[in-house]
């Protein structure tokens, strides 16, 4: 969630985010998390504690099982006033739940120099072992897919940089991330399959998740109302913020698009990328796929591909 720092009412958005994190359950119990981030831009807004892997600034929450283990009312408060604010429930693919390291939000440093960590959130299951051989990374601190995407995004400068790294992965990924030098952008992408949704409600404030369901669900059981839900279609790069120009408080918005080619293995198309959603969100979805795809042995029946 990136939060409008001029709506009226600070729970509204809050309550969003935690009924958004109970719904989420759906699509993984293995492990859950949150990051809250930053102060509010131009006021000299307190920053949180320490928090697990982030420093000043930031914090993390992470435990293995259900999000609704995780949340507890106390966070509420921190939560009202964190400008931005990831989530995330994990279905394992790659890595063991046990590991602590393997649960998400991560806060990763960036390839080489070690520049500026990101606090990031990936659904899907990507080919980690192709990237680790075509780019030098440093030792991973857990064992799932996620870390070295993670690691390539966090030396990324611009969009190309971005959408560069994007084009590299093979296989399901879905990924919202935050620079810790810049905690009111968010950066959110697409890329094969993985499903992302975008929601503005009217007060301005700017969420995502996997099921464009879950948004209804939401209005019912919150005092939000939605003016725009929008699925992103497969190759889609988005940085979200509000300041534009830096100390400024603005409404936040979309700061920068780019589109790139996505690839899927022939194994990746599997009918649970769709858990949980209502025959038509999923028709409307699987319309629009547009990965390439390449083979690999023992593979699946032909998927649909971009020409």
């Amino acid at each position: 969630m990136v939060r409008s720092p001029f709506a009226a009412d600070a729970g509204a958005a809050s309550d969003v985010f935690v009924t958004l994190g109970m719904l989420a359950e759906e699509r993984g119990t293995d492990s859950a998390g949150l990051a809250l981030l930053g102060g509010w831009p131009g006021l000299g807004g307190a920053a949180f504690g320490s928090g697990t892997g982030c420093g000043d600034g930031c914090r993390v929450l992470s435990a293995r099982g259900r999000f609704s283990a995780l949340w507890r009312p106390e966070l509420l408060p921190e939560l009202d006033r964190a400008p931005v604010v990831l989530g995330h429930t994990r279905w394992a693919t790659q890595g063991s739940p046990a590991h602590p390291a393997n649960a998400s939000p991560m806060a990763v440093p960036a390839a080489g120099d070690g520049g500026a960590a990101i606090v990031a959130t990936h659904n899907g299951d990507i080919d980690a072992g192709d990237l680790r051989s075509r780019h030098a990374l440093p030792p991973a601190s857990g064992t799932t897919d996620s870390e070295p995407v993670f690691q390539l995004l966090a030396g990324c400068a611009d969009a190309s940089a971005v959408t560069g790294v994007l084009e590299t992965l093979v296989g399901r990924a879905a990924l919202a991330w935050v620079h810790r030098d810049r905690p009111t952008e968010v950066h959110l992408a697409r890329a094969a399959l993985s499903p992302l949704t975008i929601a503005v409600d009217t007060e301005q404030n700017i969420y995502w998740a996997s099921n464009p369901r879950w948004f209804r669900e939401a209005e019912e059981h919150t005092r939000a109302r939605f003016a725009t839900v929008v699925m992103l279609r497969e190759g889609t790069y988005l940085k979200i913020g509000m300041e534009r120009r830096p100390g400024r408080r603005d409404l936040p918005e979309v700061l920068a698009t780019a589109n790139f080619r996505p690839t899927a293995r022939d194994t990746d198309m599997d009918d649970r990328v769709w858990t949980g959603f209502t025959l038509a969100d999923e028709q409307c979805d699987r319309a629009g796929l547009s990965h390439r795809v390449v083979q690999r042995p023992g593979g699946t029946a032909p998927v649909p591909t971009a020409a």
